[in-house]
């Protein structure tokens, strides 16, 4: 996947993951209760998706399903950050990530379990 989710999509696909499949005008109701859009603004968003190639829309009621899960964007979304920010280095990745913040024993132990099930 070669396209970027710039931000206002991310929030159109959260709720297009969490109530999938879900028509185009519920997407936009939530939208305007939860970030305050009007439903222009969720339905340009909504097309800017298709047009990527991260939903599909189908009628009849324009529902919208995800073709990428959000596990699969958040690792795209990941590998992008640390070739971007951090020159490709996962270690200085971590490193800024827990520099600042103590982590618990179990968090520790989570993260020790993740490193050693690669």
């Amino acid at each position: 996947m070669q396209e970027k989710l710039f931000e206002s999509e991310a929030k159109v696909m959260e709720i297009i993951w969490a109530k999938a499949p879900i028509s185009a005008k519920n997407i936009s109701l939530i939208a305007a209760e939860t970030i305050g859009w009007n439903k222009n603004t969720t339905y340009t968003v909504v097309k800017k998706l298709e047009a990527k190639g991260f939903i599909k829309r189908e009628d009849p009621g324009f529902i919208c399903t995800p073709l990428i899960s959000q596990n699969q964007m958040q690792k795209v979304e990941a590998a992008s950050l640390v070739k971007k920010v951090f020159g490709g280095s996962r270690k200085a990745l971590f490193s800024a990530l827990l520099e600042d913040e103590p982590l618990s024993a179990e968090e520790i132990d989570e993260l020790r379990k993740l490193i050693d099930n690669r």
